[in-house]
């Protein structure tokens, strides 16, 4: 008989211990189970919108590179353009000087009245300065200050232009690259927080719940100073 009292002593005295934890260490988990939740949701939040900034800034680096081979390529037309006209000066000049040379001055002057405007205006200039007799003078008129290229010149701007649709492909592609990076970092906080939730005991769960915490902090920082679109 004492032994069976004893037995449903330290039996109750065991319940009464139970009763004066148990609902401490439940409030606990409880406490662990609302901040999970609240993480999950979060994470939830952060990996639609840096998903959906990531898509956004991938189209936007996809346009620039579009605009960069575009650009690229009137800049090249403008460049064969002017290359050609280039040559028609050359040519129209050698057959000016070759009449020039012969005395023959309806043939000079049929040369001059095909002379392009940009070429005839630096042809006057060079006629000003005797190049026959001047030395000092260049070596014909399209080495004068005053000759203009609008061709040369557009596909200068293309190309310039070019490079800066390039540059903002390049920095809308890093920026794209580095919300992936956070969507990732993401995941790893969701797969933390899941995986804290199959732990029965408090001690784990709430470490692994804090380092999934640390991570939505890093993400959280990542994302607020990443460029938006």
């Amino acid at each position: 008989m004492e032994v069976n009292s004893n037995i449903e002593y330290a039996q109750r005295v065991h319940e009464s211990a139970h009763e004066e934890h148990f609902e401490p260490l439940d409030q606990r988990h409880q406490w662990v189970a609302i901040t999970e939740a609240i993480v999950l949701a979060i994470v939830a939040v952060a990996t639609a919108w840096s998903g959906y900034q990531a898509a956004k800034w991938d189209a936007y680096s996809a346009q620039q590179y579009s605009l960069n081979a575009n650009t690229m390529i009137q800049s090249q037309e403008r460049l064969t353009e002017s290359g050609q006209y280039r040559l028609f000066d050359v040519l129209t000049f050698n057959g000016w000087m070759f009449a020039k040379t012969k005395n023959d001055q309806s043939l000079t002057d049929f040369y001059e009245r095909r002379f392009r405007p940009e070429f005839r205006t630096a042809f006057n200039d060079w006629m000003k300065l005797d190049p026959f007799h001047n030395e000092q003078a260049p070596a014909g008129p399209g080495l004068m200050p005053s000759f203009k290229d609008p061709l040369a010149d557009e596909a200068a701007q293309l190309s310039k232009q070019a490079k800066v649709y390039f540059q903002q492909a390049v920095t809308a592609r890093d920026t794209g690259d580095q919300y992936v990076k956070v969507t990732v970092l993401l995941a790893t906080v969701l797969l933390l927080t899941a995986l804290s939730q199959r732990f029965k005991s408090l001690s784990p769960r709430v470490v692994v719940v804090s380092v999934a915490l640390v991570l939505l902090l890093i993400s959280a920082f990542q994302l607020l100073k990443l460029p938006r679109t």
